[in-house]
């Protein structure tokens, strides 16, 4: 049995997957606003969420933001549900940390298949995840705090975002426009070279030699990759 938290504006369709899921044998709570929404899953984190992408007072993306950039719930799973079917909105939705992306009018039985598949895999993600280690490199996420050499770093807010964003996903190549939208938000719409700048001052200090690094790595043409 999973806990299972479905934030769906629509009552008629939150109450269908809701008996579904209950006859699943799944425990569901429904929402129908985001900033609801986002106080029950930090308060109570379920084991699965899905996630309307147009909703009240807060919407689905940005709700699906706030979840990832929590140490509590950013391990998750979230199933994004949105009437927006084009190639752009789900390039979005998966970016903005959506596991998997279903398009309404969807098919009760495709969706169950998939939270089927999701939570087959979910016992492999961290349960939690207090802290973030590299070499010498360690950043507290409860505290947000960052240590090298176990002397702690000065660190701006979006410094330290920016540096656990490369190190969770430590060995992948980030483009500058992910790494905008994850840190700096989606409806950021300041120079794309924002992110260079912060990170020729993150390589500043945590780098031996800035000018060859080699903890966050430039792939040219495309973003970032944390080696660390």
């Amino acid at each position: 049995m999973a806990k299972i938290v479905v934030v769906e504006d629509d009552r008629v369709l939150a109450e269908t997957l809701a008996e579904n899921l209950t006859q699943e044998g799944h425990k569901v709570t429904t929402v129908a606003d985001g900033e609801t929404a986002y106080q029950k899953i930090v308060a109570k984190p379920p084991d699965l969420i899905i996630l309307d992408v147009m909703l009240p007072r807060l919407d689905g993306l940005s709700l699906c933001r706030m979840i990832r950039r929590e140490p509590t719930t950013s391990h998750i799973p979230i199933i994004m549900l949105t009437a927006r079917s084009s190639e752009v909105d789900k390039i979005v939705g998966l970016e903005s940390g959506a596991d998997d992306y279903v398009v309404k009018p969807f098919g009760l039985g495709e969706l169950l298949a998939r939270i089927r598949a999701i939570m087959r895999r979910a016992p492999t993600r961290p349960a939690t995840q207090d802290e973030l280690v590299a070499g010498d490199l360690r950043l507290d996420l409860t505290g947000r705090h960052a240590y090298l050499n176990d002397v702690e770093l000065k660190l701006s807010q979006k410094e330290y975002d920016l540096l656990a964003e490369l190190m969770r996903n430590r060995n992948a190549v980030l483009s500058r426009d992910l790494l905008l939208s994850k840190v700096w938000g989606y409806d950021y719409f300041g120079d794309r070279r924002t992110v260079d700048v912060h990170i020729r001052w993150l390589r500043k200090k945590i780098e031996q030699d800035p000018s060859n690094p080699t903890r966050i790595v430039t792939v040219r043409g495309i973003g970032y990759r944390f080696e660390g």
